[in-house]
């Protein structure tokens, strides 16, 4: 494969190859939400969703969980090359998720630098 084959490299679905150079990793999605309680295994299993459909998307990486002694805060870490686009391909998981109720997912537009494009986005939660 050339070097224009590998910079320009579509996969299988029509997206843009999540590892080429252009598509450097430069927008994030960081969910900061409360984690009240004392079992982990939903909040491992929430992070094991993330994971497996921002891979299986191909729109970027999930950097894993923070979560504060007593669990009254936790942020999630996700980066990709679309903000938007990561957070449209995980939001119906947070969404369904009953502890993400009230949380806050910021959506930065670049490098995390002064003057970068950010947004907030409350968390609804569907699950009923």
């Amino acid at each position: 494969m050339g070097l224009f084959s590998k910079l320009f490299d579509k996969s299988k679905n029509g997206r843009q190859n999540f590892s080429s150079p252009e598509n450097e990793i430069e927008h994030a999605v960081i969910v900061r939400f409360e984690y009240q309680k004392e079992e982990l295994d939903d909040l491992f299993g929430l992070c094991e969703k993330l994971e497996k459909v921002i891979t299986d998307q191909n729109v970027g990486e999930f950097d894993g969980h923070e979560l504060a002694i007593g669990g009254s805060d936790c942020f999630l870490y996700m980066y990709g090359s679309s903000a938007e686009v990561l957070f449209k391909t995980i939001q119906p998981i947070l969404e369904s998720t009953d502890f993400m109720k009230g949380g806050i997912a910021k959506l930065r537009f670049g490098p995390p630098e002064e003057g970068v494009k950010e947004i907030e986005i409350e968390i609804k939660n569907i699950c009923h």
